[in-house]
Protein backbone atom coordinates (compact mmCIF):
# COMPACT_ATOMS: atom_id res chain seq x y z
CA UNK A 1 0.00 0.00 0.00
CA UNK A 2 1.14 3.24 -1.15
CA UNK A 3 1.15 5.98 1.45
CA UNK A 4 1.07 9.92 0.95
CA UNK A 5 0.46 13.01 3.54
CA UNK A 6 -2.23 14.70 1.74
CA UNK A 7 -4.48 13.00 -1.25
CA UNK A 8 -6.55 15.97 -3.84
CA UNK A 9 -9.25 14.27 -5.94
CA UNK A 10 -9.59 16.69 -9.35
CA UNK A 11 -7.60 18.76 -11.53
CA UNK A 12 -9.47 21.09 -11.75
CA UNK A 13 -9.01 24.98 -10.80
CA UNK A 14 -9.76 24.63 -7.30
CA UNK A 15 -8.16 21.09 -6.88
CA UNK A 16 -5.07 22.78 -8.36
CA UNK A 17 -5.23 25.81 -6.21
CA UNK A 18 -5.67 23.77 -2.95
CA UNK A 19 -2.82 21.49 -4.30
CA UNK A 20 -0.63 24.62 -4.58
CA UNK A 21 -1.26 25.55 -1.05
CA UNK A 22 -1.00 22.43 0.79
CA UNK A 23 2.08 21.80 -0.88
CA UNK A 24 3.49 25.88 0.48
CA UNK A 25 2.29 24.98 3.65
CA UNK A 26 4.59 21.67 4.14
CA UNK A 27 2.61 18.66 3.07
CA UNK A 28 3.33 16.26 0.66
CA UNK A 29 0.43 16.33 -1.78
CA UNK A 30 -0.25 14.03 -4.62
CA UNK A 31 -3.61 14.99 -6.91
CA UNK A 32 -5.79 12.17 -8.60
CA UNK A 33 -7.40 12.83 -11.49
CA UNK A 34 -9.46 10.40 -13.79
CA UNK A 35 -9.08 12.41 -16.80
CA UNK A 36 -6.15 12.71 -19.23
CA UNK A 37 -5.53 16.29 -18.36
CA UNK A 38 -6.06 19.15 -16.24
CA UNK A 39 -9.29 20.98 -15.90
CA UNK A 40 -10.92 18.69 -18.17
CA UNK A 41 -14.57 19.81 -17.54
CA UNK A 42 -15.94 22.41 -15.06
CA UNK A 43 -13.09 24.73 -15.43
CA UNK A 44 -12.59 24.68 -18.90
CA UNK A 45 -16.29 24.71 -19.94
CA UNK A 46 -17.08 28.39 -18.66
CA UNK A 47 -17.01 32.19 -19.64
CA UNK A 48 -13.28 32.78 -18.15
CA UNK A 49 -14.19 35.82 -16.21
CA UNK A 50 -13.20 37.31 -13.43
CA UNK A 51 -15.71 38.30 -11.75
CA UNK A 52 -16.53 41.42 -9.69
CA UNK A 53 -18.31 40.24 -6.79
CA UNK A 54 -21.57 41.76 -7.83
CA UNK A 55 -24.37 39.51 -7.51
CA UNK A 56 -23.92 36.95 -4.50
CA UNK A 57 -25.36 37.67 -0.96
CA UNK A 58 -24.06 39.47 1.56
CA UNK A 59 -21.70 37.26 3.41
CA UNK A 60 -21.85 34.56 1.69
CA UNK A 61 -18.75 32.35 0.86
CA UNK A 62 -19.46 33.67 -2.90
CA UNK A 63 -19.56 36.93 -2.09
CA UNK A 64 -16.40 37.10 0.19
CA UNK A 65 -14.09 34.58 -1.40
CA UNK A 66 -14.93 36.41 -5.16
CA UNK A 67 -14.04 40.14 -4.02
CA UNK A 68 -11.17 38.74 -2.20
CA UNK A 69 -10.30 36.57 -5.01
CA UNK A 70 -10.61 38.96 -7.64
CA UNK A 71 -7.85 41.04 -6.13
CA UNK A 72 -5.61 38.34 -5.59
CA UNK A 73 -6.13 36.80 -8.91
CA UNK A 74 -4.61 40.07 -10.75
CA UNK A 75 -1.73 40.36 -8.25
CA UNK A 76 -1.10 36.70 -8.98
CA UNK A 77 -1.66 36.96 -13.34
CA UNK A 78 0.67 39.56 -13.24
CA UNK A 79 3.44 37.73 -10.88
CA UNK A 80 3.40 34.44 -12.92
CA UNK A 81 2.73 35.61 -16.79
CA UNK A 82 -1.15 34.07 -16.72
CA UNK A 83 -2.72 36.00 -19.50
CA UNK A 84 -5.30 37.84 -18.29
CA UNK A 85 -7.20 41.28 -19.06
CA UNK A 86 -9.25 43.86 -17.38
CA UNK A 87 -12.03 44.07 -19.79
CA UNK A 88 -14.88 45.85 -17.57
CA UNK A 89 -18.29 44.78 -18.43
CA UNK A 90 -21.62 46.56 -18.53
CA UNK A 91 -24.94 45.50 -17.01
CA UNK A 92 -26.98 46.42 -18.97
CA UNK A 93 -31.34 47.29 -18.92
CA UNK A 94 -33.00 47.27 -22.23
CA UNK A 95 -36.28 48.18 -21.03
CA UNK A 96 -37.38 50.53 -18.16
CA UNK A 97 -38.54 47.57 -16.08
CA UNK A 98 -35.11 45.81 -15.74
CA UNK A 99 -34.01 48.66 -14.48
CA UNK A 100 -34.51 47.70 -10.66
CA UNK A 101 -32.97 44.33 -11.50
CA UNK A 102 -29.66 46.45 -12.63
CA UNK A 103 -30.16 48.70 -9.33
CA UNK A 104 -30.40 45.15 -6.78
CA UNK A 105 -26.57 43.93 -8.42
CA UNK A 106 -25.19 47.68 -7.76
CA UNK A 107 -27.12 47.17 -3.84
CA UNK A 108 -25.68 43.63 -3.61
CA UNK A 109 -22.15 44.74 -5.31
CA UNK A 110 -21.89 47.73 -2.34
CA UNK A 111 -23.35 45.60 0.42
CA UNK A 112 -20.32 43.39 -1.04
CA UNK A 113 -17.87 45.96 -0.50
CA UNK A 114 -17.26 46.39 -4.25
CA UNK A 115 -17.55 50.28 -4.89
CA UNK A 116 -16.27 51.39 -8.22
CA UNK A 117 -19.17 51.02 -9.88
CA UNK A 118 -20.54 53.38 -12.02
CA UNK A 119 -24.15 54.01 -13.82
CA UNK A 120 -24.06 55.13 -17.09
CA UNK A 121 -26.81 56.67 -19.17
CA UNK A 122 -27.68 55.75 -22.66
CA UNK A 123 -25.37 58.40 -24.58
CA UNK A 124 -22.26 57.20 -22.92
CA UNK A 125 -23.05 53.73 -22.51
CA UNK A 126 -23.34 54.05 -26.19
CA UNK A 127 -20.11 56.32 -26.73
CA UNK A 128 -18.56 53.19 -24.95
CA UNK A 129 -19.95 50.61 -26.99
CA UNK A 130 -21.85 51.71 -30.03
CA UNK A 131 -23.77 48.87 -31.13
CA UNK A 132 -25.22 48.43 -27.58
CA UNK A 133 -29.05 49.15 -26.97
CA UNK A 134 -29.82 49.63 -23.60
CA UNK A 135 -31.78 52.59 -21.45
CA UNK A 136 -29.32 52.27 -18.46
CA UNK A 137 -26.44 50.27 -17.53
CA UNK A 138 -24.14 49.94 -15.10
CA UNK A 139 -20.23 49.89 -15.55
CA UNK A 140 -17.78 47.41 -13.69
CA UNK A 141 -14.23 48.49 -14.34
CA UNK A 142 -12.77 45.58 -12.47
CA UNK A 143 -14.07 42.47 -13.95
CA UNK A 144 -12.00 40.50 -16.67
CA UNK A 145 -11.03 37.74 -18.67
CA UNK A 146 -8.26 35.35 -17.91
CA UNK A 147 -6.51 32.03 -19.45
CA UNK A 148 -8.41 29.03 -17.41
CA UNK A 149 -5.69 26.78 -18.84
CA UNK A 150 -2.63 29.03 -18.22
CA UNK A 151 -3.90 29.69 -14.98
CA UNK A 152 -4.33 25.98 -14.17
CA UNK A 153 -0.76 25.63 -15.40
CA UNK A 154 0.59 27.78 -13.20
CA UNK A 155 -0.96 26.30 -9.76
CA UNK A 156 0.02 22.63 -11.15
CA UNK A 157 3.45 24.34 -11.71
CA UNK A 158 3.87 26.13 -8.56
CA UNK A 159 2.19 22.99 -6.44
CA UNK A 160 5.14 20.51 -8.19
CA UNK A 161 8.03 23.15 -7.71
CA UNK A 162 6.99 22.51 -4.02
CA UNK A 163 6.54 18.51 -4.10
CA UNK A 164 3.41 17.88 -5.32
CA UNK A 165 2.32 15.01 -8.18
CA UNK A 166 -0.49 14.89 -10.33
CA UNK A 167 -1.52 11.86 -11.28
CA UNK A 168 -3.76 11.64 -14.47
CA UNK A 169 -5.85 8.86 -15.41
CA UNK A 170 -6.08 7.87 -11.97
CA UNK A 171 -9.37 7.58 -10.99
CA UNK A 172 -10.87 7.42 -7.38
CA UNK A 173 -12.64 4.04 -7.12
CA UNK A 174 -13.55 4.49 -3.57
CA UNK A 175 -12.66 3.94 -0.44
CA UNK A 176 -12.60 4.54 3.45
CA UNK A 177 -12.18 6.20 6.40
CA UNK A 178 -9.40 4.46 9.01
CA UNK A 179 -8.44 5.29 12.60
CA UNK A 180 -5.50 7.17 10.81
CA UNK A 181 -6.43 9.00 7.72
CA UNK A 182 -7.79 7.13 4.75
CA UNK A 183 -7.48 4.13 2.37
CA UNK A 184 -8.20 4.76 -1.09
CA UNK A 185 -8.23 2.46 -3.54
CA UNK A 186 -7.64 4.21 -7.41
CA UNK A 187 -7.95 2.65 -10.46
CA UNK A 188 -6.25 3.59 -14.01
CA UNK A 189 -3.34 1.26 -15.57
CA UNK A 190 -1.48 0.93 -12.27
CA UNK A 191 -4.21 0.32 -9.63
CA UNK A 192 -3.50 0.56 -5.87
CA UNK A 193 -4.21 1.42 -2.86
CA UNK A 194 -3.24 4.75 -1.14
CA UNK A 195 -3.22 5.29 2.69
CA UNK A 196 -3.60 9.52 3.21
CA UNK A 197 -3.51 11.54 6.23
CA UNK A 198 -5.64 14.28 4.83
CA UNK A 199 -8.30 13.82 1.88
CA UNK A 200 -9.59 17.16 0.02
CA UNK A 201 -12.67 16.14 -2.40
CA UNK A 202 -12.47 18.75 -5.20
CA UNK A 203 -14.14 16.53 -7.88
CA UNK A 204 -16.40 19.32 -8.81
CA UNK A 205 -19.27 17.37 -10.72
CA UNK A 206 -18.40 14.21 -8.72
CA UNK A 207 -17.90 15.76 -5.26
CA UNK A 208 -21.00 14.18 -4.20
CA UNK A 209 -20.95 10.96 -5.45
CA UNK A 210 -17.57 10.51 -4.55
CA UNK A 211 -17.98 11.16 -1.24
CA UNK A 212 -20.76 8.85 -1.09
CA UNK A 213 -18.35 6.11 -1.98
CA UNK A 214 -16.25 6.64 1.06
CA UNK A 215 -17.41 4.61 3.71
CA UNK A 216 -17.19 5.85 7.12
CA UNK A 217 -18.44 9.84 5.90
CA UNK A 218 -21.87 10.93 7.52
CA UNK A 219 -24.33 10.27 4.66
CA UNK A 220 -26.41 12.52 5.54
CA UNK A 221 -23.76 15.66 5.79
CA UNK A 222 -23.91 14.74 1.67
CA UNK A 223 -25.61 17.09 -0.49
CA UNK A 224 -27.06 16.13 -3.71
CA UNK A 225 -26.04 16.94 -7.21
CA UNK A 226 -27.46 18.93 -9.93
CA UNK A 227 -26.34 19.22 -13.44
CA UNK A 228 -27.10 22.41 -15.22
CA UNK A 229 -25.82 23.01 -18.35
CA UNK A 230 -24.92 25.97 -20.01
CA UNK A 231 -24.28 26.42 -24.07
CA UNK A 232 -22.39 28.55 -25.37
CA UNK A 233 -22.29 30.16 -29.06
CA UNK A 234 -19.17 31.73 -30.73
CA UNK A 235 -20.05 34.55 -33.47
CA UNK A 236 -18.39 34.08 -36.93
CA UNK A 237 -16.28 37.06 -37.61
CA UNK A 238 -15.43 40.16 -35.87
CA UNK A 239 -17.17 41.54 -32.91
CA UNK A 240 -18.24 45.21 -32.15
CA UNK A 241 -17.86 45.37 -28.30
CA UNK A 242 -14.42 45.63 -26.60
CA UNK A 243 -16.34 44.72 -23.23
CA UNK A 244 -18.27 42.30 -21.80
CA UNK A 245 -22.01 43.00 -22.02
CA UNK A 246 -24.26 41.23 -19.44
CA UNK A 247 -28.15 41.43 -19.08
CA UNK A 248 -30.58 41.09 -15.97
CA UNK A 249 -29.65 37.74 -14.59
CA UNK A 250 -32.23 35.00 -14.95
CA UNK A 251 -32.79 32.57 -11.98
CA UNK A 252 -30.40 29.80 -12.58
CA UNK A 253 -27.63 31.77 -13.88
CA UNK A 254 -26.44 35.71 -14.98
CA UNK A 255 -28.36 35.44 -18.33
CA UNK A 256 -26.89 34.79 -21.80
CA UNK A 257 -23.77 37.36 -21.80
CA UNK A 258 -21.36 38.66 -24.38
CA UNK A 259 -18.15 37.37 -23.18
CA UNK A 260 -14.37 38.01 -24.93
CA UNK A 261 -11.23 36.00 -25.18
CA UNK A 262 -7.71 37.40 -25.22
CA UNK A 263 -7.63 37.18 -28.52
CA UNK A 264 -10.75 39.28 -29.29
CA UNK A 265 -13.06 36.13 -29.99
CA UNK A 266 -16.37 36.92 -29.19
CA UNK A 267 -18.68 34.11 -27.56
CA UNK A 268 -22.80 34.07 -26.04
CA UNK A 269 -23.54 32.70 -23.20
CA UNK A 270 -24.48 30.38 -21.23
CA UNK A 271 -28.15 29.72 -21.14
CA UNK A 272 -29.82 27.24 -18.40
CA UNK A 273 -31.26 23.77 -19.28
CA UNK A 274 -31.46 21.17 -16.09
CA UNK A 275 -30.34 17.73 -17.12
CA UNK A 276 -30.13 14.51 -15.50
CA UNK A 277 -26.80 13.20 -16.32
CA UNK A 278 -23.54 14.83 -17.51
CA UNK A 279 -23.72 15.43 -21.40
CA UNK A 280 -21.67 18.47 -22.97
CA UNK A 281 -23.48 18.23 -26.08
CA UNK A 282 -24.84 21.37 -28.07
CA UNK A 283 -28.17 21.37 -29.84
CA UNK A 284 -27.74 23.50 -32.37
CA UNK A 285 -31.63 24.21 -31.99
CA UNK A 286 -30.98 26.58 -28.64
CA UNK A 287 -29.64 28.63 -31.10
CA UNK A 288 -32.94 30.92 -31.94
CA UNK A 289 -33.12 31.56 -28.16
CA UNK A 290 -29.54 32.81 -28.44
CA UNK A 291 -30.44 35.13 -31.05
CA UNK A 292 -34.05 36.60 -29.17
CA UNK A 293 -32.07 37.14 -25.85
CA UNK A 294 -29.06 38.81 -27.52
CA UNK A 295 -30.74 41.14 -29.85
CA UNK A 296 -32.34 43.09 -26.75
CA UNK A 297 -28.89 44.58 -26.55
CA UNK A 298 -27.37 44.27 -29.90
CA UNK A 299 -30.21 44.46 -32.60
CA UNK A 300 -27.37 44.34 -35.18
CA UNK A 301 -26.94 40.51 -34.58
CA UNK A 302 -27.41 39.24 -38.13
CA UNK A 303 -28.67 35.93 -38.98
CA UNK A 304 -26.51 33.05 -39.14
CA UNK A 305 -23.79 34.64 -37.10
CA UNK A 306 -23.86 32.26 -33.72
CA UNK A 307 -22.43 28.86 -34.04
CA UNK A 308 -22.38 25.75 -32.04
CA UNK A 309 -19.19 26.41 -29.61
CA UNK A 310 -19.20 24.50 -26.49
CA UNK A 311 -21.13 23.83 -23.49
CA UNK A 312 -20.41 23.42 -19.15
CA UNK A 313 -21.90 22.25 -16.86
CA UNK A 314 -22.31 24.11 -13.35
CA UNK A 315 -21.79 21.72 -10.43
CA UNK A 316 -24.81 22.84 -8.18
CA UNK A 317 -25.84 21.25 -4.58
CA UNK A 318 -29.80 23.18 -4.90
CA UNK A 319 -32.36 22.64 -7.69
CA UNK A 320 -34.03 24.57 -9.98
CA UNK A 321 -36.70 25.71 -7.90
CA UNK A 322 -34.56 25.96 -4.33
CA UNK A 323 -32.45 28.78 -3.72
CA UNK A 324 -28.93 29.13 -4.55
CA UNK A 325 -27.05 27.24 -2.95
CA UNK A 326 -23.78 28.98 -1.43
CA UNK A 327 -20.80 27.67 -1.72
CA UNK A 328 -19.46 24.50 0.62
CA UNK A 329 -16.45 24.07 1.97
CA UNK A 330 -17.08 20.90 4.77
CA UNK A 331 -14.59 20.15 7.32
CA UNK A 332 -14.00 18.18 10.16
CA UNK A 333 -16.46 20.90 11.98
CA UNK A 334 -19.40 19.65 10.01
CA UNK A 335 -19.03 16.19 8.96
CA UNK A 336 -16.87 14.78 11.84
CA UNK A 337 -14.51 13.25 9.50
CA UNK A 338 -10.92 14.50 10.78
CA UNK A 339 -8.75 15.50 8.03
CA UNK A 340 -11.54 15.75 5.28
CA UNK A 341 -12.64 18.79 3.17
CA UNK A 342 -15.43 18.65 0.58
CA UNK A 343 -15.92 20.97 -1.65
CA UNK A 344 -19.34 21.09 -2.86
CA UNK A 345 -21.32 23.44 -5.08
CA UNK A 346 -18.37 25.20 -6.48
CA UNK A 347 -20.17 27.00 -9.08
CA UNK A 348 -19.27 30.18 -10.96
CA UNK A 349 -17.33 32.64 -9.19
CA UNK A 350 -15.36 29.75 -8.24
CA UNK A 351 -12.46 30.35 -10.77
CA UNK A 352 -12.11 34.07 -9.23
CA UNK A 353 -12.16 32.53 -5.79
CA UNK A 354 -10.20 29.79 -6.45
CA UNK A 355 -7.16 31.17 -4.18
CA UNK A 356 -8.78 31.80 -1.03
CA UNK A 357 -10.85 28.62 -1.20
CA UNK A 358 -7.98 26.54 -1.42
CA UNK A 359 -6.93 28.60 1.67
CA UNK A 360 -9.80 27.95 3.09
CA UNK A 361 -9.24 24.51 2.79
CA UNK A 362 -5.91 24.41 4.15
CA UNK A 363 -7.34 26.09 7.26
CA UNK A 364 -9.69 23.88 7.77
CA UNK A 365 -7.26 20.98 7.70
CA UNK A 366 -5.24 22.57 10.73
CA UNK A 367 -8.43 23.03 13.44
Amino acid sequence: MDEVEAVVVGAGVIGLAAARALALDGKEVVVVEKAYTIGFETSSRNSEVIHGGLYYPKGSLKATACVEGRHRLYDYCREHGVPHKALGKLIVATSEDEVPGVEKIEAAAKANGVGNLTWLTVAQATEMEPALRCVAALLSPSTGIVDSHALMLAYQGEAEDHGAMVAFKTPLLGGRVVSDGFELRVGGDDPTTIKCRYLVNAAGLYAPALARSIEGIPLDTIPPAYFCRGCYFTLLGRTPFTRLIYPVPVPGGLGVHITLDLAGQARFGPDVEWIDDVDYSVDPGRCESFYAAVRRYWPGLKDGALQPGYAGIRPKISGPNDPAADFTLQGPEEHGVPGLVNCYGIESPGLTASLPLADAVVTKLRD
